[in-house]
Protein backbone atom coordinates (compact mmCIF):
# COMPACT_ATOMS: atom_id res chain seq x y z
CA UNK A 1 0.00 0.00 0.00
CA UNK A 2 1.31 3.44 -0.92
CA UNK A 3 1.86 6.07 1.73
CA UNK A 4 -0.15 9.19 0.83
CA UNK A 5 2.16 11.48 2.79
CA UNK A 6 5.14 10.39 0.70
CA UNK A 7 3.23 11.02 -2.50
CA UNK A 8 2.66 14.66 -1.47
CA UNK A 9 6.37 15.48 -1.65
CA UNK A 10 6.93 17.54 -4.83
CA UNK A 11 10.03 15.58 -5.75
CA UNK A 12 10.94 17.23 -9.04
CA UNK A 13 10.18 20.73 -7.74
CA UNK A 14 12.53 20.22 -4.81
CA UNK A 15 15.21 18.65 -7.01
CA UNK A 16 15.20 21.36 -9.68
CA UNK A 17 17.49 23.91 -7.96
CA UNK A 18 20.02 21.24 -6.86
CA UNK A 19 19.98 19.97 -10.46
CA UNK A 20 20.77 23.43 -11.86
CA UNK A 21 23.60 23.93 -9.36
CA UNK A 22 25.02 20.47 -10.04
CA UNK A 23 24.89 20.96 -13.80
CA UNK A 24 26.64 24.33 -13.43
CA UNK A 25 29.43 22.71 -11.38
CA UNK A 26 29.76 19.95 -13.99
CA UNK A 27 30.11 22.48 -16.79
CA UNK A 28 32.57 24.55 -14.74
CA UNK A 29 34.77 21.54 -14.08
CA UNK A 30 34.70 20.51 -17.72
CA UNK A 31 35.72 24.02 -18.80
CA UNK A 32 38.45 24.11 -16.18
CA UNK A 33 39.91 20.80 -17.36
CA UNK A 34 39.68 21.59 -21.07
CA UNK A 35 41.29 25.01 -20.58
CA UNK A 36 43.80 23.74 -17.99
CA UNK A 37 42.91 26.49 -15.56
CA UNK A 38 44.22 24.81 -12.42
CA UNK A 39 45.24 21.23 -11.90
CA UNK A 40 44.58 21.50 -8.16
CA UNK A 41 41.05 22.84 -8.48
CA UNK A 42 39.89 20.97 -11.56
CA UNK A 43 41.95 17.88 -12.37
CA UNK A 44 44.42 16.66 -9.71
CA UNK A 45 44.46 13.23 -11.34
CA UNK A 46 43.37 12.59 -14.92
CA UNK A 47 42.33 9.11 -13.84
CA UNK A 48 39.52 10.49 -11.70
CA UNK A 49 40.95 12.21 -8.63
CA UNK A 50 38.59 14.11 -6.34
CA UNK A 51 39.00 17.75 -7.34
CA UNK A 52 37.82 20.56 -5.01
CA UNK A 53 35.52 21.67 -7.83
CA UNK A 54 33.32 18.69 -8.62
CA UNK A 55 29.84 17.36 -7.96
CA UNK A 56 30.95 14.54 -5.63
CA UNK A 57 30.98 17.10 -2.79
CA UNK A 58 27.34 18.10 -3.33
CA UNK A 59 25.39 15.07 -1.99
CA UNK A 60 26.19 15.91 1.67
CA UNK A 61 25.05 19.50 1.11
CA UNK A 62 21.85 18.55 -0.65
CA UNK A 63 21.31 15.74 1.85
CA UNK A 64 21.17 18.41 4.55
CA UNK A 65 18.88 20.50 2.36
CA UNK A 66 16.45 17.66 1.60
CA UNK A 67 16.50 16.52 5.23
CA UNK A 68 15.54 20.01 6.38
CA UNK A 69 12.78 20.27 3.76
CA UNK A 70 11.33 16.90 4.71
CA UNK A 71 11.45 17.66 8.42
CA UNK A 72 9.60 20.94 7.85
CA UNK A 73 7.04 19.04 5.79
CA UNK A 74 6.48 16.60 8.65
CA UNK A 75 8.29 13.72 6.95
CA UNK A 76 11.36 13.24 9.07
CA UNK A 77 12.57 9.63 9.34
CA UNK A 78 10.79 7.61 12.04
CA UNK A 79 14.20 6.84 13.57
CA UNK A 80 17.21 8.86 12.42
CA UNK A 81 19.66 6.38 13.91
CA UNK A 82 18.10 3.49 12.04
CA UNK A 83 18.27 5.44 8.77
CA UNK A 84 21.96 6.19 9.31
CA UNK A 85 22.71 2.57 10.27
CA UNK A 86 21.02 1.21 7.14
CA UNK A 87 22.86 3.70 4.93
CA UNK A 88 26.23 2.83 6.47
CA UNK A 89 25.42 -0.86 6.09
CA UNK A 90 24.70 -0.30 2.40
CA UNK A 91 28.06 1.40 1.99
CA UNK A 92 29.79 -1.40 3.90
CA UNK A 93 28.20 -3.95 1.59
CA UNK A 94 29.70 -2.17 -1.41
CA UNK A 95 33.15 -2.09 0.19
CA UNK A 96 33.05 -5.75 1.18
CA UNK A 97 31.94 -6.87 -2.29
CA UNK A 98 34.69 -4.79 -3.89
CA UNK A 99 37.28 -6.20 -1.46
CA UNK A 100 36.24 -9.79 -2.09
CA UNK A 101 36.29 -9.22 -5.84
CA UNK A 102 39.82 -7.82 -5.49
CA UNK A 103 40.95 -10.84 -3.49
CA UNK A 104 39.53 -13.11 -6.17
CA UNK A 105 41.39 -11.05 -8.81
CA UNK A 106 38.25 -10.37 -10.77
CA UNK A 107 39.15 -8.58 -14.06
CA UNK A 108 38.39 -4.87 -14.45
CA UNK A 109 35.19 -5.46 -16.41
CA UNK A 110 33.93 -8.04 -13.91
CA UNK A 111 34.88 -5.74 -11.05
CA UNK A 112 32.69 -3.02 -12.52
CA UNK A 113 29.76 -5.40 -12.78
CA UNK A 114 30.20 -6.73 -9.23
CA UNK A 115 30.55 -3.25 -7.76
CA UNK A 116 27.60 -2.04 -9.81
CA UNK A 117 25.36 -4.83 -8.53
CA UNK A 118 26.50 -4.22 -4.95
CA UNK A 119 25.77 -0.52 -5.41
CA UNK A 120 22.18 -1.23 -6.41
CA UNK A 121 21.71 -3.22 -3.21
CA UNK A 122 23.46 -0.52 -1.19
CA UNK A 123 21.21 2.17 -2.62
CA UNK A 124 18.13 0.11 -1.83
CA UNK A 125 19.31 -0.33 1.76
CA UNK A 126 19.63 3.45 2.07
CA UNK A 127 16.12 3.85 0.63
CA UNK A 128 14.26 1.37 2.84
CA UNK A 129 14.12 3.12 6.24
CA UNK A 130 13.18 6.55 4.81
CA UNK A 131 11.40 6.26 1.43
CA UNK A 132 10.57 9.97 1.23
CA UNK A 133 14.28 10.83 1.28
CA UNK A 134 15.08 7.85 -0.91
CA UNK A 135 12.81 9.12 -3.67
CA UNK A 136 14.32 12.61 -3.49
CA UNK A 137 17.88 11.34 -3.50
CA UNK A 138 17.23 8.93 -6.35
CA UNK A 139 15.67 11.70 -8.45
CA UNK A 140 18.57 14.04 -7.66
CA UNK A 141 21.13 11.33 -8.40
CA UNK A 142 19.56 10.73 -11.80
CA UNK A 143 19.55 14.38 -12.87
CA UNK A 144 23.11 14.77 -11.55
CA UNK A 145 24.63 11.65 -13.06
CA UNK A 146 22.84 11.14 -16.39
CA UNK A 147 24.37 14.36 -17.81
CA UNK A 148 27.81 13.17 -16.67
CA UNK A 149 27.29 9.81 -18.37
CA UNK A 150 26.34 11.56 -21.61
CA UNK A 151 29.29 13.94 -21.25
CA UNK A 152 31.64 10.98 -20.81
CA UNK A 153 30.41 9.48 -24.08
CA UNK A 154 31.48 12.60 -25.99
CA UNK A 155 34.73 12.88 -24.00
CA UNK A 156 35.70 9.26 -24.73
CA UNK A 157 34.96 9.51 -28.44
CA UNK A 158 36.70 12.89 -28.62
CA UNK A 159 39.69 11.77 -26.51
CA UNK A 160 39.58 15.02 -24.55
CA UNK A 161 42.17 13.98 -21.97
CA UNK A 162 39.96 14.86 -19.01
CA UNK A 163 38.99 12.71 -16.05
CA UNK A 164 35.76 12.07 -17.94
CA UNK A 165 37.50 9.92 -20.54
CA UNK A 166 40.74 8.59 -19.02
CA UNK A 167 40.46 4.95 -17.93
CA UNK A 168 42.30 3.42 -14.95
CA UNK A 169 45.92 2.34 -15.63
CA UNK A 170 45.14 -1.40 -15.73
CA UNK A 171 42.05 -1.04 -17.90
CA UNK A 172 42.08 -3.46 -20.87
CA UNK A 173 42.01 -2.30 -24.47
CA UNK A 174 38.53 -2.26 -26.01
CA UNK A 175 36.28 -0.29 -28.34
CA UNK A 176 35.23 3.22 -27.42
CA UNK A 177 31.58 2.35 -26.87
CA UNK A 178 32.48 -0.62 -24.64
CA UNK A 179 34.86 1.62 -22.72
CA UNK A 180 32.05 4.10 -22.15
CA UNK A 181 29.72 1.38 -20.93
CA UNK A 182 32.26 0.17 -18.36
CA UNK A 183 33.82 3.41 -17.07
CA UNK A 184 30.98 5.79 -17.94
CA UNK A 185 27.44 4.51 -18.00
CA UNK A 186 27.72 1.63 -15.52
CA UNK A 187 29.38 3.48 -12.62
CA UNK A 188 27.41 6.69 -13.14
CA UNK A 189 24.08 4.84 -12.97
CA UNK A 190 25.03 2.47 -10.15
CA UNK A 191 28.00 3.41 -7.97
CA UNK A 192 27.47 7.16 -8.04
CA UNK A 193 23.71 6.90 -7.56
CA UNK A 194 24.31 4.66 -4.55
CA UNK A 195 26.89 7.11 -3.21
CA UNK A 196 24.44 9.98 -3.56
CA UNK A 197 21.60 8.09 -1.87
CA UNK A 198 23.74 6.76 0.97
CA UNK A 199 25.49 10.03 1.78
CA UNK A 200 22.26 11.97 1.35
CA UNK A 201 20.41 9.66 3.75
CA UNK A 202 23.09 10.04 6.42
CA UNK A 203 23.32 13.83 6.28
CA UNK A 204 19.57 14.18 5.74
CA UNK A 205 18.78 12.12 8.84
CA UNK A 206 21.16 14.23 10.91
CA UNK A 207 19.56 17.46 9.68
CA UNK A 208 16.02 16.12 10.18
CA UNK A 209 16.89 15.19 13.76
CA UNK A 210 18.31 18.66 14.43
CA UNK A 211 15.30 20.33 12.80
CA UNK A 212 12.94 18.27 14.95
CA UNK A 213 14.78 19.35 18.12
CA UNK A 214 14.52 23.02 17.15
CA UNK A 215 10.85 22.81 16.20
CA UNK A 216 8.63 24.84 18.55
CA UNK A 217 6.45 22.83 20.89
CA UNK A 218 2.76 23.49 20.19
Amino acid sequence: MSNPTIEKVPVWNWVFVPFVITLAVTVLRLMGELNQWSKFWFNPDAGGGAAPIGISWLPPIFGLYFGWKLAKAGQAPPKAGRTILWAISGFALMIVCGYVATLLKVPAIGMGIVFGAASILGAYMAYLPWPAMGRLQFAYALVARVPVAVLMLFAIYGNWGTHYDVAPPDFPQMGLFSKWLIIGLLPQLTVWIAYTMIVGAIFGAIMAKLAARKAPVS
